[in-house]
């Protein structure tokens, strides 16, 4: 699959963020940044639950995956048959049969929708809780009118230990920024794909056959430069020593065994790394795992393409739903074997659904109105399906729940109150979930 390529809109999804550089407001920052401005972040952690988005950017088609209507009229149901999973009653796509074995451990919401259906402002709506307002552009990186929900995390947990406490992969996404809350809890962005050879993380972790000693003798020539710094006693240069600090503890990091430990993905067993499968998406959730694992709190997988306006049916069945089918249902059961489901929250989900009804070029379009997410660990209860869509899946048949509602429900899960809310410099209130999001309670039964 070609992840470049361009969406509907013509814009291309690829972001243009590079490790390094700080944008206006702060989607990415330099791991020495990282860690001055984690100084300024939460200064008590505890050991809450983490959260994994796996967002399939584009739209995934749920009417053909996880609402699927066998008995609609044929220009409405598809090509596709529903299979039983491991819970009765409760069935999804053929082309899912690893997922479906996986039920038990995650639980559905078909009441989804939305009031948008472009891919910027739908994108940013599902990713922060909040449907941008006037003079947004999508195309921007970063676009955040109002913080990612792994920078709402950042900002009320804290880091735990050494590592990021909010990582995106394999690339930032758009709207994965941290708004007015700064570059402090900006995204740790690793820039690379885990699925490639040569995965390294570039600012993070240097490529692993660097040895000590190279690093030892690029840490000395950065010395000979800042020596040049440290000429005027000036206050610009006693602010660049105190910088030096923290170029110092980036450095230790690099050269630590914990965080080779974190981000070297060739450590799995092959066995492993094959059941999640050989491709970005599956490499990335793999990778994700072990993040959570070393103590990052919020990591965001930006895959694309999903936007499955022609040709729909075999571009699921032949490219998409088999990384889908092999990564999903391997890291829930990766999770669970190690122990970890109950502390990590885990989304699937796309921006939007797609059209009930099939269009002319046998794909599907934008659908905001209805659509399905898949949640589960982080103390849900698993095997559950929350609500129901119409008999066409074109709109929500019960209570519907939207963007605001998965906001409060992400909170609270990782114990942060959906009704905290902040204060911009002028002092206006700020709150993290828009007033008429409601925790989905039925998800904890």
């Amino acid at each position: 699959m070609n992840s470049i390529k361009p969406f509907c809109d013509k814009i291309r999804r690829r972001d243009m963020l590079r490790i390094g550089t700080t944008g206006a407001f702060g989607l990415g920052v330099t791991l020495p940044q990282l860690f001055q401005n984690q100084t300024f972040a939460a200064s008590h952690s505890k050991d809450h639950v983490s959260l994994i988005v796996v967002f399939l950017q584009g739209g995934l088609s749920t009417i053909d995956t996880w609402d699927m209507k066998p008995d609609a009229p044929t220009e409405f149901r598809g090509e596709f048959n529903p299979i039983n999973t491991n819970v009765s009653g409760i069935q999804l796509c053929e082309h899912l049969p690893r997922v479906a074995q996986q039920m038990d451990k995650f639980s559905l919401v078909r009441s989804f929708g939305h009031r948008d259906s472009g891919h910027g402002p739908a994108d940013h709506y599902v990713l922060t809780g909040y449907l941008p307002g006037a003079g947004f552009n999508g195309g921007l990186s970063p676009n955040n009118q109002r913080p990612a929900h792994g920078s709402i995390i950042a900002r009320q947990l804290g880091p735990r230990g050494s590592v990021p406490p909010y990582v995106c992969l394999p690339k930032a996404h758009n709207s994965a920024g941290a708004s007015y809350l700064g570059s402090a809890v900006s995204p740790f962005v690793v820039e690379a794909d885990p699925n490639s050879p040569s995965f390294a993380v570039p600012d993070l972790v240097p490529p692993l056959e660097i040895s000590a000693s190279r690093l030892e003798a690029r840490q000395s020539l950065m010395a000979t430069v800042d020596r040049y710094q440290k000429s005027a006693e000036t206050q610009a240069n006693r602010k660049a020593q105190a910088l030096s600090t923290y170029q110092q503890k980036a450095f230790d990091l690099m050269t630590s065994a914990q965080t080779k430990a974190a981000f070297d993905i060739h450590a799995e067993p092959q066995k492993l790394r094959d059941e999640y499968g050989r491709n970005s998406l599956g490499q990335s959730c793999l990778m994700a795992r072990r993040l959570v694992e070393a103590g990052v709190r919020t990591v965001l997988i930006d895959h694309t393409n999903w936007d499955t306006h022609f040709d729909n049916f075999n571009v699921l069945k032949n490219d998409l739903l088999p990384y889908l089918d092999g990564a999903m249902s391997t890291l829930f059961r990766d999770l669970a074997d190690r122990g970890m489901l109950e502390k990590t929250f885990v989304l699937v989900t796309g921006e939007f659904g797609r059209t009930p009804r099939i269009n002319k070029d046998a794909g599907r379009d934008h659908w905001g109105p209805s659509t399905a997410i898949a949640l589960g660990g982080g103390g849900i209860r698993g095997g559950q399906v929350i609500g129901a869509s119409d008999a066409r899946a074109e709109k929500p048949a019960t209570t519907p729940h939207g963007p605001e509602d998965l906001a409060a429900t992400i909170y609270h899960a990782l114990g942060i109150d959906p009704k905290t809310e902040y204060r911009t410099a002028e002092g206006r209130p700020m709150p993290i979930v828009p007033g008429n999001g409601k925790v989905i309670r039925d998800l904890f039964a």
